[in-house]
């Protein structure tokens, strides 16, 4: 499932297209707000949705074989709920 298809799925709840598309990148932007920041989004059966951090390392460019050096950097993670742990068994 896409985006798209995320829309056509609530729009089946709000009627228009319109109307579920601005819901879908509501939350997608107020997750990725929070994130941004730095904090975490919880929602309760689905799952969690955090910022991690990287630690610097060394790492090879898969090229040229060479050794390089890659900087720490943050990036989100998620970690699935019990509900939705549940309903892909």
């Amino acid at each position: 499932m896409n985006k798209s298809d995320l829309v056509n799925e609530v729009s089946k709840v709000l009627k228009t297209k319109k109307d579920a598309a601005v819901a879908v990148e509501c939350v997608l932007s107020s997750i990725t707000k929070a994130l941004g920041e730095g904090d975490s989004v919880s929602l309760v059966g689905f799952g969690t949705f955090k910022v991690a951090e990287r630690k610097a390392r060394q790492g090879r460019n898969p090229q040229t074989g060479a050794e390089m050096y890659i900087p720490a950097s943050k990036v989100p993670k998620f970690a699935a709920g019990k509900g939705l742990k549940n309903a892909v068994k």
